[in-house]
């Protein structure tokens, strides 16, 4: 069977066809083509207002205009077989010696926990 429709083959007559519409409207509705250059269009202004909300969340900056007043800290320097748990443990005393080890790496910028004899390490003062 081909393309017939239900009533085609009942009544034998082709069944209707709606109306050609004009100007290019189909049920009231307009349809809003965009073409390439409106495309990069709206993508550059979404850009630029994301980027805009962005600036306006980052200029609350948490820097005051008072300076803070820095920890007393002191230099050690790492001798052979010396440790970053050992030094952090003579540092920290009765303290928690896993916390005094993040604070020595945060004060001396360090990406993990090895230390080469010689060098020099700040750690906070008691």
């Amino acid at each position: 069977m081909s393309s017939m429709t239900i009533d085609q083959m009942f009544t034998g007559k082709p069944a209707a066809r709606p109306a050609p519409r004009i100007g290019g409207r189909s049920g009231g509705r307009s349809s809003v083509r965009l073409t390439r250059r409106g495309r990069v269009v709206v993508v550059l202004l979404a850009l630029s207002v994301v980027l805009l909300v962005g600036f306006a969340l980052a200029s609350g900056s948490v820097a005051t205009d008072h300076p803070g007043t820095p920890a007393p800290t002191r230099v050690v320097q790492v001798g052979p077989g010396d440790t970053l748990w050992g030094i952090a443990a003579t540092v920290a005393g009765d303290g928690d010696v896993r916390a005094m080890i993040a604070e020595i790496e945060d004060l001396n910028a360090l990406d993990s926990g090895m230390v080469v004899a010689g060098q020099r390490l700040l750690v906070p003062a008691p």
